[in-house]
Parts: C-alpha cells; structure tokens; sequence
C-alpha cells in the first residue's frame, strides 16, 4: 500500500510556496520538502559544497537525493496550479449581497488585484468566509493530487 501521508501537510506545503522554489513530497518517507531552483541547478554539478554553511549543505544534499532518485519525489501543486485568482473570483460569486460582490469583482482587476481583494474582505468583515473557502479549494486539489498520484491520505 505505501505511506500515508497527512493531507494538512500537503496543503500547508502548497500554500508555503513561492516563486523560485519547489516543493515535493519524498514518496518514501512521507516528507514535505522545498528546495530552490539554484540548489537544484548546483545539485546538478559536482562541485563541492562543504565551504558552505551548515543548513546549505543540508539542503544540498537534499537537492543531490531528488535529482538522484526523482522516482522517490513527486512535486506537489504549483500556484500555478493553484491559480489562486480564479478561487478569488469564484468566491465573488459566493457572496449573495449584490452590491459586495460587484465591488469584490471590481477589486480584483487589474494589477494589485491580490491586495485590494483582501482589503474588501476586511472591510466587509467576510475574511472567516474567505479563508474557509480557500482552504476548501486547497483541500479539493490536494485530494485530486493525491488521487492523481495515487498516494494514500488521512485527514
């Protein structure tokens, strides 16, 4: 059957990413892990890496492990995956009153859409609303990963 993997530490793994970065999951051990596009391009080399600091090292030798066994390494949605203007927009056509939802659309053109989308929810005391849909949206690629790579999960 395999491991069994705990379905909030793949959703945290997903949202903890950020550009330059990925992330996956060591389908042996069950482990979230991230590692920088530069630690993976240097992975790739044989350089040495022991003039550097103690914690790069670690990582490069975790960098090293997913290029030499990336058969043992899924990476895990990206956030372009994600794509988490359309969960954004879907959550505008959430909101019944009229009027905040054509003023959450509004908000959510254009550049700067991020910041202006969540001053809207504050000011419109709806943020509890919103991030139980957005962890709900999480939660449902997270399941659709996992079944995608036919990975066991507990909640």
């Amino acid at each position: 059957m395999g491991i069994i993997v705990n379905l909030q530490e793949i959703i945290e793994g997903m949202d903890m990413q950020f550009e330059g970065t990925n992330t996956y999951l060591n389908r042996k051990t069950g482990e979230i892990i991230s590692i920088s596009e530069e630690d993976l391009r240097a992975a790739e080399d044989d350089d040495t890496f022991e003039h550097l600091p103690e914690w790069h090292q670690e990582a490069m030798k975790v960098a090293i492990d997913v290029i030499e066994n990336y058969g043992d390494y899924n990476r895990l949605p990206t956030n372009y995956d994600i794509n988490e203007y359309e969960m954004m927009e879907d959550f505008c056509f959430t909101i019944i009153d009229e009027r905040s939802k054509n003023m959450l659309l509004n908000a959510i053109q254009g550049r700067g859409a991020f910041r202006r989308f969540k001053d809207h929810i504050y000011r419109l005391g709806i943020e509890k609303k919103w991030y139980a849909f957005r962890e709900g949206r999480y939660k449902e690629i997270a399941i659709d990963w996992c079944k995608n790579h036919n990975i066991h999960w507990i909640e």
